[in-house]
């Protein structure tokens, strides 16, 4: 009977930690997250009405495509966030003092502004740092990509440079299909393989 029981313990245990290793969002930021949805209230059939802000229809392909994705999606929030800031009040210096002494207990009550000022900064800070600290090769590839919308088609130069290069780069994007279809055979013979080395 007790080795029953320990096994359920210990697998209990083992779960609870794997949820919560599995777990990106810091409990303070859920936390304040729930608190700014307190503030920014609206109704349930309001928030599931129409497409959501931003699809997840973009993140069922490969990791890579998601990550480049996701660096669009952070951006995006920065700037929401950011619009988000300057909405609110300025706090006066009264109020600012105020909130610095009880802004570590979080609760979900109407709140002043400057707490909420408080958690949206917050909450920019954390995207900011998930973005530079996670996504620096990912930004780089997107800029690149936002670059190609500001190329001058109408300049001479330009043109002829972009004709003299089309050969190249058409050669590498004919090639980049076949890459991949070669990689996925070369994995599945890899997996057939395998069972034999093992055995």
């Amino acid at each position: 009977m007790v080795l029953p029981a320990r096994a359920v313990v210990c697998m209990s245990l083992w779960l609870c930690v794997c949820q919560a290793r599995g777990s990106h969002v810091p409990q303070k930021m859920n936390r304040t997250i729930m608190n700014l949805l307190e503030h920014y209230k609206i109704s349930n059939g309001e928030r599931f009405n129409g497409p959501p802000v931003f699809s997840r229809e973009f993140l069922t392909g490969k990791t890579e495509a998601n990550q480049v994705f996701m660096v669009g999606v952070l951006e995006a929030y920065e700037k929401l966030l950011g619009t988000m800031l300057q909405q609110q009040p300025t706090p006066s210096p009264q109020a600012a003092a105020a909130g610095a002494i009880g802004s570590s207990d979080i609760t979900a009550e109407p709140r002043a502004s400057g707490d909420v000022r408080t958690d949206l900064s917050y909450i920019l800070k954390m995207v900011k740092e998930l973005k530079t600290h996670h996504y620096l090769k990912q930004r780089r590839l997107l800029k690149g990509l936002r670059d190609l919308d500001h190329i001058q088609n109408d300049n001479l130069l330009v043109q002829s440079k972009a004709l003299w290069e089309l050969i190249w780069l058409y050669e590498v994007a004919s090639s980049l299909p076949n890459q991949v279809v070669e990689r996925q055979r070369q994995r599945r013979q890899a997996k057939r393989v395998k069972p034999f080395l093992r055995g």
